[in-house]
């Protein structure tokens, strides 16, 4: 009785060869969904999925974020190398002054007479941001690099590398090396002149970025290059 009247219908909404094949494949040929006859899931295989599920989502979030460029990667793009046009010793003449201000107040010199020792001191340099140091070379198993002197520009964790007065850009491997800096000392109106202070430090006890000797506690050992 449904197909007939439903056949009906069809026939006054259509012609006749229409609702013949309206019916056939709408209602004969209709496609019946049968719910699976698998059992329900366990609370153990539930917890599965949803931790799958959420793994999943972890994963595609994270390979949306941008990876970090690597040391190879950097290199390759010159991203660590310093522009010709940039190796001008003026250039940092202004950041060697600043960096003179800084090391005056870590080790709390000033227009006073001022008195330091290895004790006080050491600790204080061995932690020290060297970007904007004049540093000389004088020791070193490669007698080339001795007498060198510039401006460092960058203090990676081997290396110093400095700008000389000939606007030329040198690399210093820090083992094997013995560094010398000095800091003037500010006079103040009336009273003599002092002599700069002179330090000489060893390079390796800079072989760590400059953020991480910030951090890093230092002892007095023996230095078989000393």
């Amino acid at each position: 009785m449904t197909d007939t009247l439903t056949h009906a219908l069809l026939s006054r909404a259509h012609s006749p060869t229409t609702a013949s094949d309206l019916y056939n494949e709408r209602v004969i040929k209709r496609p019946l969904y049968v719910r699976p006859s698998s059992p329900t899931p366990s609370a153990r295989a539930l917890r599965r999925r949803v931790r799958n599920e959420r793994q999943d989502k972890a994963k595609k979030r994270k390979a949306r974020k941008p990876r970090p460029l690597s040391a190879a990667k950097k290199r390759s793009l010159g991203l660590l190398e310093i522009p010709m046009e940039q190796r001008r010793f003026a250039i940092y003449e202004p950041l060697h002054n600043l960096w003179l201000g800084y090391m005056r107040e870590i080790l709390g010199v000033g227009g006073e007479r001022a008195y330091v020792n290895a004790a006080s001191s050491g600790p204080v340099l061995a932690s020290a941001d060297m970007h904007g140091a004049m540093l000389k070379v004088v020791r070193s198993r490669c007698v080339s690099r001795v007498g060198l002197k510039g401006i460092v520009v960058r203090d990676s964790k081997f290396v110093f590398e400095i700008i000389t007065k000939g606007n030329a850009l040198k690399t210093i491997p820090k083992e094997h090396t013995v560094f010398r800096f000095k800091i003037p000392i500010p006079t103040k109106e009336g009273c003599e002149p002092q002599s700069p202070l002179i330090f000489e430090i060893l390079g390796e006890q800079f072989q760590n970025r400059a953020p991480d000797r910030a951090n890093k506690k230092y002892k007095m050992h023996y230095q078989p290059d000393i």
